[in-house]
């Protein structure tokens, strides 16, 4: 999706918003460590697509708790917010934390795989 200053200015308020309510007014056990990588905001700012990162273990449990969570968090930015609607929530996983942990242990592997044989 192509962002302009002020497309990024409105996902990042959104943002804000967002893990600003975790932090502060929703008291979920299960998000508690959950942490927001980023959002985004539909042009017409009907939408709301939200990015999260938490831990493998408890993929499930979060998935769940923004569901029920959802509404009040749509109600917190509603209030929040002075845009003309409050943006549907639609929580997604963002598995790029994932993917580079991934990629750093298969650099660690190759590293100590490449330091046993300049011992040889």
């Amino acid at each position: 999706m192509k962002q302009n200053s002020s497309s990024r200015k409105v996902n990042e308020r959104a943002r804000e918003v967002i893990a600003n309510a975790l932090l502060f007014d929703i008291s979920d056990p299960r998000l508690s460590l959950v942490t927001i990588t980023g959002c985004e905001v539909s042009f017409d700012r009907s939408v709301c697509n939200v990015y999260y990162t938490a831990d493998k273990r408890d993929y499930d449990d979060v998935a769940a708790a923004f569901e029920s969570a959802k509404g009040r968090i749509r109600s917190i930015m509603a209030h929040s917010l002075s845009w003309r609607v409050a943006p549907e929530l639609r929580f997604m996983l963002d598995e790029s934390v994932d993917t580079a942990e991934s990629i750093d242990k298969a650099l660690q592997r190759e590293a100590a795989r490449r330091g046993n044989e300049d011992q040889r």
